[in-house]
């Protein structure tokens, strides 16, 4: 029962991320005067329909791997007030919209976790754990202790501390720390080889601050823009031997919902340090913001590959014809759904290993 749960949410979080893609298609194109015919829930054929509002009908569909907003004349130029008739600056703007509206959703998803958690200080370390049998537990460090001075030296970050300990590998240190408001200090050795819990045994973080809304909205965005460029970058870390092709691989439904279970399970944690639920938000707005950036890449049939028709009109005055730019739309779908198809199946074939 705990399984088909997790499925039914992981499938509605899915298809909530794709009707925000295509609610965002949909209300460009009703600013810009534009009808729309229908606004589908999952691919043909149709299942249901579920409302209409103004001339627009909303459909559930039985293919849930997406959606789409069927605007008037999207494919003929000759339909007036159509969605080909007009303007090539409305045509992007309408193409913007739908990844703009996957962006947007996820920095209000990351701006929540900021809200719920708070900026961290790293100018305060804490104790987060301690190893059994190691140096900091034999000294009597305890969690949620926090380090104050390492020889002296005042711990202003945990990078000063780690390089204090490390610079004194086998020989005895001074810690002073605070616990409950009272200030301590112990004398330890640090480990020299360091074993892989480190040379003293401890994980060390920050203590955090509340932020309000609008600092969390600007952590949202640095969020959003750290992942970009990971994302970006993926391709070229790959050809350059950075990275295995397994590490920056693509995945489908089932290897996102292999993650999702992950994600699932730490949030559901006892001892997890995270308060419930953010984990899954966080993991969701990466998976909105995904799909809002690969939704621009200039790929024929993806939103991207639709600007890149319309700018020669932009900047020469001349449009493409019509009937080419639907003929290589459909030639960029029939790949993209081979994409799709190879990419699930690796998902089965060879199935993330996760830590």
């Amino acid at each position: 029962m705990n399984a088909i749960i997790a499925l039914l949410q992981f499938v509605g979080a899915i298809a909530a991320l794709i009707v925000v893609h295509e609610l965002g298609h949909y209300l460009a194109a009703k600013a810009c005067g534009i009808p729309v015919q229908e606004f589908g829930i999952g691919f043909p054929p149709r299942l249901v329909r579920l409302f209409k509002i103004q001339e627009t009908e909303f459909t559930l569909n039985a293919i849930p791997l997406g959606g789409f907003a069927m605007p008037a004349g999207e494919n003929d130029p000759n339909v007036p007030g159509g969605f080909s008739a007009a303007s090539p600056w409305k045509r992007i703007f309408i193409f913007i919209a739908g990844p703009a509206m996957n962006l947007l959703a996820a920095l209000l998803l990351y701006a929540l976790i900021f809200v719920q958690l708070g900026q961290p200080d790293t100018s305060r370390v804490l104790v987060m754990s301690v190893s059994a049998g190691s140096p900091a537990e034999q000294a009597g460090l305890q969690v949620g202790d926090e380090l104050r001075r390492v020889n002296g030296e005042v711990v202003t970050s945990s990078e000063v501390l780690r390089e204090a300990i490390y610079a004194n590998l086998g020989r005895e240190i001074l810690l002073e720390y605070a616990r409950d408001g009272q200030i301590e200090r112990t004398t330890l050795v640090p480990r020299d080889p360091a074993p892989e819990d480190g040379a003293i045994g401890i994980s060390m973080g920050h203590p955090s601050v509340p932020v309000g809304v609008a600092q969390a909205l600007v952590e949202g965005g640095r969020a959003i823009y750290d992942q970009a460029d990971i994302l970006l970058s993926l391709p070229g870390r790959i050809a350059r031997g950075e990275l295995d092709s397994s590490q920056g691989r693509l995945v489908g439904y089932k290897g996102m919902y292999d993650i999702y279970t992950e994600v699932r399970e730490a949030d559901s944690a006892p001892d997890s340090p995270l308060p419930s639920g953010v984990n899954t938000l966080s993991f969701f707005a990466s998976i909105s913001v995904s799909l809002g950036l690969l939704n621009l890449l200039p790929v024929p049939a993806l939103d991207g590959g639709r600007i890149l028709f319309t700018l020669p009109e932009v900047i020469f005055g001349r449009r493409i014809p019509q009937a080419y730019q639907n003929a290589v739309n459909l030639v960029g779908l029939a790949f993209l759904l081979m994409a799709m198809v190879y990419i699930n199946l690796q998902d089965f074939l060879n199935p993330l290993v996760l830590p």
